[in-house]
């Protein structure tokens, strides 16, 4: 079943793409059918540049079956966590 969950998030940051570092302006975050990962349904995370989003080029994909992409949020909030991490 899909569920045409999507977020569109702000985001700050760079990813590394096939044609080198670009700067991060959003993140979309959907749950559908993967297109590569052997899942049924799959957690998948668009990083988009900020100057060219559409441009195939300039983003970057990761589609995760639920339980990766639960123990993916479980870390990133288990590091934003520590008390060594800097405020936000």
């Amino acid at each position: 079943m899909c569920s045409y969950v999507t977020l569109n998030v702000p985001a700050s940051g760079a990813a590394r793409g096939p044609d080198g570092w670009f700067a991060l302006g959003e993140t979309v975050v959907y749950f559908d059918h993967p297109q590569e990962a052997p899942a049924d349904h799959a957690v998948c995370i668009d990083f988009r540049a900020t100057l060219a989003p559409r441009d195939p080029s300039a983003h970057l994909v990761v589609e995760l079956d639920a339980a990766s992409a639960r123990r993916l949020a479980d870390s990133l909030l288990a590091v934003l966590e520590h008390p060594d991490a800097p405020p936000s």
